[in-house]
């Protein structure tokens, strides 16, 4: 890789990125391990002349198009940006002049840089410069230009402010004014429906190329991120939406490059194999995503409290969901079971099926717990809490043929969803108590602005 710089920031002093006791690089990056810290609102002025923002402009064979982009582009943040700023231009080993005109732009323009790679892959781009870049503030644009610049300062200010760890521009999204064919439309709107429906993606738009992303946040990420191509970004954002960090989603004007040299079914084939292969990876915890988990405090609200439990809100919520799903799969079960066998021998096969299931969603969704190791305790202490279930509910079958003597489906259904819901309280607190315990809470010192507070012991 060579790199050819011009390295004046643009208007306006950088923010205060220096090494501090803060124990915090000179990008402003965390250098301890453990939780991301916590996100901060970047400073407006400091003595260094570190850009806050570095767009990245990724290029193969662009000669004709990136001298008009990058003047475009850099006019723009001169105008409207009020931080320091770097436009980097990142060659995937371009074979016509597009060098040569990076180059003459970098020696030209104030605050832009070339950065030349010796093979191809946007995502390959991306992680090199954004990896060595100093930059708090990450972002990256496609050479057309497609999506009005208007966008970029509404895109980067919420992880400026410190309210987002990641912003997408999205083409999908109510608000936004698209103008482009049917075909590729169509593409769009059925990638991201697979998206949604493969690896529960909650972003809409996966492929706009307008994305940035906090450095400490990038740090982390960019490594656990496998593909080198088109699939990169995708990959990046589910695996950050699974993380559970914060991104910022602002709908964009965007207007199709009709000379767009990007080979569709090449492209569609290539995300379809990074689908499979990350929704692999998430269902079996292969990713350490507790690496990317923000401290409990995060927001500065909550810096004050002391002694509260770790998520238990969230907990309750995630508890409920995935509660009421096994529920439905549970007499989905009993119902099936039921037109084979008794009602005792259906109501403990429908009964351990889905306890199964439900450990293994509750520990991942309720609990936060990743990763194969103590996966097997887990599941044979969800068979105890499985087992006072079934006492329950078989207690409560045998109470109502004892006084019925042959009871209808229907009046069977609502004892068994009545003894369920009684069973469900306390299988809460057992999961929470003895499956999924919390470290004991730790009191914070007296000048201590966040609270240390308890966390599942395998994120350990």
């Amino acid at each position: 890789m060579t790199t050819t710089d011009s390295l004046r920031s643009g208007p306006g002093p950088g923010p205060g990125t220096g090494p501090g006791a803060d124990g915090r690089s000179a990008s402003g990056r965390s250098t301890s391990g453990g939780h991301l810290p916590v996100r901060e609102h970047l400073p407006a002025a400091a003595p260094s002349a570190v850009p806050v923002l570095d767009v990245v402009v990724p290029v193969y064979n662009e000669e004709k198009d990136l001298r008009p982009c990058v003047l475009r582009l850099h006019d723009h943040l001169s105008r409207t940006f009020p931080y320091a700023f770097r436009i980097t231009v990142a060659d995937n080993a371009s074979t016509d002049a597009t060098p040569a005109v990076a180059a003459r732009l970098a020696a030209e323009l104030r605050g832009v840089r070339y950065v030349r790679l010796e093979e191809k892959g946007r995502g390959r781009a991306l992680r090199t410069v954004w990896s060595g870049s100093d930059a708090p503030v990450l972002a990256y644009m496609d050479v057309d230009l497609s999506t009005d610049l208007n966008a970029l300062l509404p895109l980067v200010a919420p992880l400026i402010s410190g309210h987002s760890d990641l912003a997408i521009g999205s083409r999908l999204a109510r608000s936004a004014r698209v103008v482009r064919g049917s075909k590729r439309e169509f593409i769009s709107r059925a990638y991201n429906l697979i998206l949604r429906s493969s690896l529960a993606a909650g972003f809409s738009d996966a492929q706009c190329g307008f994305k940035a992303i906090r450095s400490e946040v990038a740090e982390r990420l960019l490594p656990m991120v496998e593909d080198s191509g088109w699939f990169f970004d995708t990959e990046l954002l589910v695996l950050a939406e699974r993380a559970g960090l914060r991104i910022h989603e602002v709908p964009v004007d965007w207007i199709d490059d009709p000379d767009s040299t990007v080979h569709i079914v090449r492209t569609a084939t290539e995300d379809l194999k990074g689908v499979w292969r990350v929704g692999r990876a998430l269902a079996v915890g292969a990713l350490p995503l507790d690496r990317l988990a923000r401290p409990f405090g995060d927001d500065p609200r909550d810096r004050a409290l002391t002694g509260v439990p770790r998520g238990l809100a969230r907990q309750l919520v995630g508890f409920c969901v995935v509660g009421a799903l096994s529920t439905l799969f549970y007499l989905a079960l009993y119902s099936l079971f039921r037109l084979g066998v008794g009602p005792q021998l259906a109501n403990g096969g429908a009964l351990l099926v889905s306890a199964v299931a439900n450990t293994a969603a509750n520990r991942r969704l309720t609990f936060g717990v990743r990763g194969r190791s103590g996966a097997v305790r887990h599941q044979a202490q969800g068979l105890v809490v499985f087992a006072i279930g079934l006492a329950l509910t078989s207690g409560s079958l045998a109470a109502l043929g004892a006084a019925s003597g042959s009871p209808s489906h229907s009046a069977e259904l609502a004892v068994l969803i009545t003894a369920n819901l009684a069973a469900t309280v306390l299988r809460f607190l057992l999961l929470r108590a003895w499956v999924f315990p919390a470290r004991a809470h730790t009191h914070t010192h007296a000048h201590s602005n966040t609270p240390t507070c308890s966390e599942p012991e395998d994120l350990r």
